[in-house]
């Protein structure tokens, strides 16, 4: 299955990193939150991704092809006018960047990458939210409901939008609410080709809590796997400061890889 990693918009609560560079490109332990979010995913065996890129998606991209270029280690033979790269090298992913445009809202952007997906079911986050999640578990349980989309659910910070379940069924979709079974969206969802059915119907201006979910959830379409381990987004300083903390600590819950070569860099 391929990945989509939405990371085009503009990360306005914080903006004391986000001037120079789109939330997912902040910095944890010196990698971007969006290589963590990917590492993840790679552990577990999905490596071939779509980052779906706007506000400054040109940062994104300078970030892979840097990391190509300066992955493993150089000889520079001057005499003979050669290159030649040896040792560890970067990961071995398959990276697309779409630019799925500056404006466009959630739902807009999956939409934009359809002709990417070929048809196929595709995993889906954000690019601002790391979790030690099972990948495996999630499309294991969407497979065997075969629900249209299944979401991660996860307990929050109490200023997200939140689910009320019917069974495994997720039943609504309520915005921020206060009160409740304490269970919001955490991304790291699955969908089937058919949300683009849905998606469809706003166009480059549907979320997915609206354009989506909450069209699935009165349709008895939309699942949700409930996770009840480490999850936490980066929309302030505090939450950023936060996540590094915890890598600093060497105890990180959402680094579930090793830290080993995958592959060795070749000959230049």
């Amino acid at each position: 299955m391929r990945v989509v990693i939405l990371a085009g918009g503009r990360g306005t609560r914080i903006s004391e990193e986000t001037d120079v560079k789109p939330k997912p490109m902040v910095d944890v332990g010196g990698r971007p939150i969006l290589w963590h979010i990917m590492r993840h995913y790679a552990a577990q065996g999905f490596d071939d991704f779509i980052i779906a890129g706007g506000y400054k998606a040109d940062v994104i991209k300078r970030f892979f092809l840097d990391e190509v270029r300066m992955a493993g280690d150089l000889l520079v033979d001057t005499r003979r006018g050669r290159v030649t790269r040896s040792g560890p090298a970067f990961d071995n992913w398959r990276v697309r960047i779409v630019n799925t445009g500056l404006d466009t809202n959630t739902g807009g952007r999956i939409l934009r990458l359809k002709p990417h997906l070929d048809g196929a079911p595709f995993l889906v986050t954000y690019g601002d939210g790391v979790s030690d999640v099972s990948i495996v578990d999630v499309v294991a349980q969407h497979r065997a409901q075969g629900h249209l989309a299944t979401i991660t659910a996860v307990h929050p910070p109490a200023r997200f939008g939140g689910l009320r379940f019917d069974g495994e069924d997720v039943a609504g979709f309520v915005e921020k609410p206060q009160t409740g079974e304490g269970w919001i969206n955490g991304g790291f969802a699955v969908f089937e080709p058919g949300v683009f059915d849905y998606l469809a119907l706003d166009g480059d201006d549907g979320s997915l809590e609206v354009a989506l979910y909450e069209r699935l959830a009165r349709e008895g379409k939309l699942g949700a796997y409930r996770h009840e381990g480490f999850w936490q987004c980066v929309d302030t300083l505090r939450e950023l400061r936060l996540l590094q903390g915890l890598w600093d600590s060497g105890k990180a819950p959402w680094k579930t890889w090793i830290d080993e070569p995958l592959r060795s860099a070749a000959a230049a």
